[in-house]
């Protein structure tokens, strides 16, 4: 990885490059591409290093008795996995880490972040994830247990709406995944867009949702 890349990312934009050099040259920093599909980190797997995204998209999973699998979380580009773990008293990752597509991910380990959080600019990034990745696990836990389906499925679809400035929402991601995200079996996901378009609330044409109330 050659420093003039790493300068390029934001979080490492004010670095000293004497760090970022002897970390690149100690292997300390890396970067790693993964394919779609591949298991990135494995549940109760060390947590060895803090990972940026560089591109592509990742979720951290968990896979429930039934065997269906519940995401409770989307790690995207500039986004970091393990940041609340390679310093934690139980450094084992609680979730599965999978890449939704193809993906590069840029590799530090816990002594080059110990010397990288030395920068101001590093340490609010840093900070940031971290506050980031707490927000997304919070609003995930209070839909899986203080939502229904229903009102889980309405605030995707509007909030889908708001990112797309339409009333007529794209899924960006299959009905399967849409289950898998919400915690439920497709049967029910399948269900409940059923009674939704039979209240008059939405139309369903493949992977358009066609918001009407």
């Amino acid at each position: 990885m050659e420093i003039d890349r790493l300068r390029l990312i934001p979080m490492l934009s004010d670095s000293d490059p004497e760090i970022l050099n002897r970390c690149i040259a100690e292997n300390q920093i890396f970067s790693r591409k993964y394919a779609k599909g591949a298991t990135v980190h494995r549940q109760h797997e060390r947590c060895a290093t803090a990972d940026v995204v560089l591109s592509g998209s990742l979720v951290a999973y968990s896979l429930l008795e039934s065997g269906s699998a519940v995401t409770l979380f989307e790690f995207k580009e500039n986004g970091i996995i393990g940041a609340n773990l390679i310093f934690g008293d139980s450094d084992t990752y609680p979730l599965n880490i999978y890449a939704v597509t193809s993906c590069v991910l840029l590799h530090m380990t816990k002594r080059a972040v110990e010397e990288l959080l030395r920068g101001h600019n590093f340490v609010m990034h840093y900070i940031k994830s971290l506050s980031t990745n707490a927000q997304g696990m919070n609003r995930k836990i209070t839909m899986l247990t203080q939502k229904t389906l229903h009102e889980n499925l309405l605030d995707y679809f509007r909030q889908q709406a708001a990112f797309q400035g339409s009333s007529d929402v794209r899924l960006p991601i299959s009905k399967k995944e849409l289950a898998d995200y919400l915690g439920v079996q497709r049967p029910s996901l399948f269900r409940e867009l059923k009674k939704m378009k039979d209240d008059g609330l939405i139309d369903v044409s493949n992977r358009t949702i066609r918001i009407l109330k």
